[in-house]
């Protein structure tokens, strides 16, 4: 199969309200953090997507670039290369956010030994895309690429997050930890075979 994977909260975790706290109290901006556990920084406070790229250049990106990896994430990746499906990572990283978004995800990748054989970045319809390039399953923390993903046919995973708990039922297959979403895409494959 080939596998989609989203890096931001699916792969790795980012810590969006520590680094936009710390942001706005250095600079004495009227904001404030309004949702912690948003999985997109221009829901974190009540500031616009304007005052988040502006943020993200004047260091935010640091938030994406010093992310640990999310537990087992590498270690999945690794068996399912093994066992020779095709990993892709796929991020919505925008060009108008980073001035690299590929060079920056690339970095990261390679700094914690991800395996995969292809790249994209700068994706902001991602179901399209996977139509587009034969991908079988979507991995993602983020419920818009995930619902694009079904309505073009392509088997959604959902990498379950606090900002997405209250949601999980609507995606047959899911996991709140990679233990749980390797499960689910073995379900998926099992499923392929069989049909």
């Amino acid at each position: 199969m080939k596998i989609a994977v989203d890096i931001d909260d699916t792969l790795n975790t980012i810590e969006r309200a520590k680094y936009a706290g710390a942001y706005i109290r250095e600079n004495d901006l009227p904001f404030h953090i309004t949702d912690p556990d948003a999985n997109a920084f221009v829901r974190v406070a009540n500031w616009s997507e304007a005052d988040v790229i502006k943020f993200i250049h004047a260091g935010g990106y640091k938030a994406f670039r010093d992310a640990l990896p999310r537990e087992g994430a590498r270690e999945v990746l690794t068996r399912w290369k093994d066992e020779g499906h095709t990993v892709l990572i796929l991020t919505a990283r925008l060009k108008s956010w980073f001035s690299d978004p590929f060079a920056l995800s690339r970095d990261w990748l390679q700094k914690y030994g991800f395996p995969f054989e292809e790249l994209v970045a700068d994706v902001e319809e991602k179901g399209a895309y996977c139509r587009e390039h034969a991908v079988d399953v979507l991995i993602d923390d983020n419920l818009t690429h995930l619902r694009s993903a079904r309505e073009h046919g392509i088997t959604p995973v959902l990498a379950v997050r606090a900002a997405t708990m209250g949601v999980k039922e609507e995606f047959p297959f899911r996991g709140e930890n990679w233990q749980e979403i390797e499960a689910a895409v073995a379900k998926i494959a099992q499923e392929k075979e069989n049909a």
